[in-house]
């Protein structure tokens, strides 16, 4: 009963949540385009999907995907896993296997993120097939694995989280002026596709999780932060990518114009 009732509340939430963009759509396309609303029945049976589908996905971060990032969290750091004494939990070298599992779940998530997917598809249109969905992708991954990790570290450590947000925007800053201009829109836009359905809950869920399970964590101050490194790091990725693709490039120029294959 207690998951129905859950289940109806999440309902009737996404319904208030759809209904002033349905609202806006519809008054734009009526009173302000003054043209009749095209197919109709096929926007309404897209409509419902969505419905449907938000609020199953909604259910799905808070019944499952939100308690297995804690309980990893949880787990991961658990005294015992770590070796047992308080002096090993305090020392941010026993959490090998937590950088490693926020690396891993940075990857995947962002490998599977349906935004980051429709902007590398659409990338490798635009751009011709120069720029590669897969590679575009899997630079972004990267960013973001390593971003998380960096973030899990900042937990454990208890550093201040603006002391990684500044040297990272440093980073950013001076890739910019070296990076061929086709590429930085494209790197500042990766940073923000990353942060969507897939990425977040998981992330957020293991920040949380983890800042509750190690010692002298604070979840309120601890816990959150781990969604800018994930935001922040595949922009210096994907800027990177470039550059070296481009340094590739024009090494394989030198060497044609020498004579050499």
């Amino acid at each position: 009963m207690a998951f129905l009732s859950d289940s109806v509340a999440i309902l009737m939430a996404t319904a208030r949540d759809i209904l002033p963009i349905l609202a806006l759509i519809i008054c734009f396309q009526l009173f302000i385009l003054r043209q009749p609303i095209p197919h109709l029945r096929r926007l309404v049976i897209g409509g419902v999907y969505v419905f449907f589908g938000l609020a199953m996905f909604l259910i799905g971060l808070e019944k499952a995907l939100f308690p297995v990032g804690k309980v990893m969290a949880a787990q991961l750091s658990d005294p015992t896993f770590l070796g047992g004494s308080d002096s090993v939990r305090t020392a941010w070298t026993s959490y090998g296997w937590v950088y490693l599992f926020a690396a891993l779940i940075g990857f995947s998530t962002t490998i599977a993120e349906p935004a980051l997917l429709a902007v590398a598809l659409k990338a490798g249109e635009v751009s011709s097939g120069v720029i590669k969905p897969w590679g575009l992708r899997i630079a972004v991954a990267i960013g973001v694995a390593v971003g998380i990790a960096l973030g899990a570290f900042r937990i454990i450590t208890g550093t201040p989280l603006h002391v990684y947000i500044l040297a990272g925007y440093i980073i950013v800053v001076l890739q910019t002026f070296t990076t061929p201009k086709k590429m930085i829109p494209l790197a500042y836009d990766s940073g923000g596709v990353t942060t969507s359905t897939v990425t977040v809950p998981l992330v957020a869920a293991l920040g949380l999780g983890l800042s509750e399970a190690v010692p002298g964590s604070n979840p309120a101050l601890d816990g959150f932060g781990l969604i800018a490194f994930a935001s922040l790091f595949p922009i210096i990725s994907v800027m990177g990518y470039a550059q070296i693709t481009q340094w590739f490039a024009s090494s394989g120029i030198k060497k044609n114009s020498k004579g050499e294959i």
